[in-house]
């Protein structure tokens, strides 16, 4: 299908693997969505930890690309991504997208999306915040990211934890510009 939007899911070693498999679950349910995936070793550890799950298992995603794969064609700004959302996103890989390191696939893809400009979505995970943490979030807000940490929303009241992760989740899509059905909002 040409009128595929393509998204690209990066996945590092920070606690939230409960935020991606909601995101990715999500998206079965849109016909006009393909989802590939780079996920880093502390990530595979983690998401087989909080998920007992390994990566490939993951809902949603089409294919994975090696994070050591720099032909890849995500690592081009020449690929046909709209978008990538790096969920979660620890601090390292942050401050690594945030001064142009590409030190692995993840971060050269997330270098991609800044350089040509396309939607970057960076679901940073550490609480507290130290001066480094903030100034890197500022450094690649101000280079086009775009700072999503996950939080909870109690407004539409979430009765478990899955369902705080579809709310956050549909946040996300929302700034993709995709429309989830059954996505509740606030009436007031």
């Amino acid at each position: 299908m040409e009128n595929r939007k393509k998204i690209l899911v990066g996945v590092t070693g920070a606690t939230g693997s409960l935020y991606l498999h909601a995101f990715l679950r999500m998206s079965r349910e849109l016909t006009d969505l393909e989802i590939h995936g780079i996920c880093s070793e502390a990530g595979e550890k983690v998401v087989n930890l909080e998920l007992g799950m390994a990566v490939e298992k993951l809902p949603g995603v089409s294919s994975w690309f090696g994070i050591e794969n720099f032909a890849a064609p995500c690592a081009s700004g020449s690929s046909d991504y709209q978008a990538m959302v790096v969920l979660p996103c620890t601090m390292g890989s942050l401050a690594a997208i945030a001064t142009g390191q590409s030190i692995n696939l993840i971060h050269r893809s997330a270098d991609v999306m800044l350089k040509e400009r396309k939607k970057l979505i960076l679901g940073v995970r550490e609480t507290p915040f130290n001066r480094n943490h903030l100034e890197n979030m500022l450094r690649a807000h101000d280079a086009g990211a775009i700072i999503f940490p996950p939080m909870v929303s109690y407004y539409l009241k979430p009765q478990s934890l899955e369902e705080a992760a579809d709310m956050f989740s549909w946040r996300i899509y929302d700034h993709l510009g995709i429309t989830i059905p059954g996505r509740k909002r606030w009436q007031g």
